[in-house]
């Protein structure tokens, strides 16, 4: 009798570590399903960041140029020049956001050392 009360608790703490090892790895699973999808929305953040960035620097670049040419009758030569100009300013923000170029803060205290 002790032998089957031995057996039984054994087939019942076998099922007992199967459904906690199963639900373990549900939760870890569902811990890496938000810690990916954080990681997500950061990432989109970082690009819509980015593209606005960009385009604001077009944008800026546009009125300037558009205002320049309006009051000062240049043609359209004050567009063309300002739209390259937020296009370059654009550009270098990007690279700087991203970290490919340093700030101008950064680079001169790198040259004092």
């Amino acid at each position: 009798m002790a032998e089957d009360g031995r057996e039984d608790l054994e087939a019942r703490r076998k099922r007992l570590e199967t459904e906690l090892g199963s639900r373990r790895k549900d939760e870890v699973s569902e811990q890496a399903k938000t810690a990916a999808s954080a990681k997500d929305r950061k990432e989109m953040s970082k690009g819509l960041k980015l593209s606005s960035e960009f385009m604001a620097a077009i944008f800026v670049g546009f009125m300037i140029g558009y205002l320049l040419d309006r009051f000062a009758g240049t043609g359209p030569w004050g567009l063309i020049a300002f739209i390259l100009l937020g296009f370059g300013a654009g550009v270098l923000n990007v690279l700087r956001s991203v970290g490919y170029v340093a700030e101008p803060e950064d680079r001169l205290k790198k040259d004092g050392e």
